[in-house]
C-alpha cells in the first residue's frame, strides 16, 4: 500500500540517500534555529503539537489502487512554531513512527521527512510568511492563507512521494501520481478545514502563540461595550 509514509524497500539506494541528505541538512539547521528560538513558553506547545500530529497521522484512509492517505498537521505546526521548529517536530514524529510503530520505513525515513517535514512544514511556513507580507493584515486574510497552504502541503507531499517511487523504478509515475493526487486533494480539503479551525481558535484565545503573524488579543466584550 503506497501512502505518504513510504515503507522499506520501496526506494532505491540513490533516491533514499539523496532524500536523507536533504532531510538531515534541514533538520541540522533546524536544531541550530531551535537553540535560539526555543524558550520555556514554547516547549509545552511543541510537545502538545507533536502528540497531536502523531495521533492524527495514525488515522489512515485506504483507497483503490493500492494507495492510502492521512492528515498531515505540518502547516498547523508551522503557523504556531515557525517553519524550522515545525520541521523538527515533523522529523521527531516521523522517526518515532518508523522506529516504534513501523509506520514508514527506516531506510525511507529521510524521504518521509523530506516529503512531510521539509516540503510540508518548512515549505508551508515559508509560503505562509511570504503570502502574509503581500496580503492585507486581517485575521480573515491570514486564515485564508493558512487554509490554502495546508491543502497545498498535503498535495505537494503526495506528488513528491510519487516522484520518488518513480525515480526508484518502483511504481511508474503515471500509475501512482493520479490516485495519490486525487485522494490527497480531498484529504487536503479536510486538513485545510481542521487547520483553519485550530488556528482560528488559537487566534481567539492566545494570539501570542501564533509564530507567523503578530495579532493583538481581542478585547473582552465588556471592554468593547465600554467604547461604544
Amino acid at each position: 500500500m503506497i501512502a505518504l509514509h513510504i515503507p522499506d524497500g520501496f526506494l532505491s539506494g540513490d533516491v533514499a540517500a539523496g532524500a536523507a541528505v536533504v532531510a538531515m541538512a534541514a533538520v541540522g539547521y533546524g536544531l541550530r534555529v531551535a537553540n535560539v528560538q526555543l524558550d520555556e513558553a514554547r516547549v509545552p506547545l511543541l510537545g502538545v503539537l507533536a502528540a497531536f500530529i502523531f495521533a492524527a497521522q495514525m488515522l489512515n484512509f485506504p483507497i483503490a489502487g493500492g494507495t492510502s492517505g492521512h492528515f498531515l498537521g505540518a502547516t498547523l505546526a508551522a503557523v504556531l512554531l515557525g517553519p524550522w521548529l515545525a520541521c523538527l517536530v515533523m522529523a521527531v514524529v516521523l522517526a518515532v513512527q518508523a522506529f516504534a510503530f513501523a509506520d514508514g520505513g527506516i531506510s525511507a525515513l529521510g524521504a518521509n521527512v523530506l516529503n512531510m517535514g521539509v516540503l510540508g512544514a518548512l515549505l508551508a511556513g515559508l509560503l505562509v510568511s511570504a503570502a502574509w507580507k503581500l496580503m492585507p493584515h486581517s485575521r480573515v486574510a491570514f486564515l485564508t492563507i493558512v487554509g490554502i497552504v495546508a491543502w497545498l502541503a498535503v498535495v505537494v507531499g503526495a506528488g513528491a512521494t510519487s516522484v520518488e517511487l518513480a525515480l526508484s523504478d518502483t511504481v511508474p509515475l503515471g500509475t501512482s501520481l493520479p490516485p495519490m493526487l486525487g485522494v490527497h486533494t480531498l484529504i487536503g480539503i479536510g486538513e485545510a478545514a481542521i487547520t483553519v479551525a485550530a488556528v482560528s481558535a488559537v487566534l481567539a484565545a492566545r494570539p501570542d502563540l501564533v509564530a507567523l503573524a503578530d495579532f493583538q488579543p481581542m478585547p473582552p466584550p465588556a471592554a468593547a461595550e465600554g467604547r461604544i
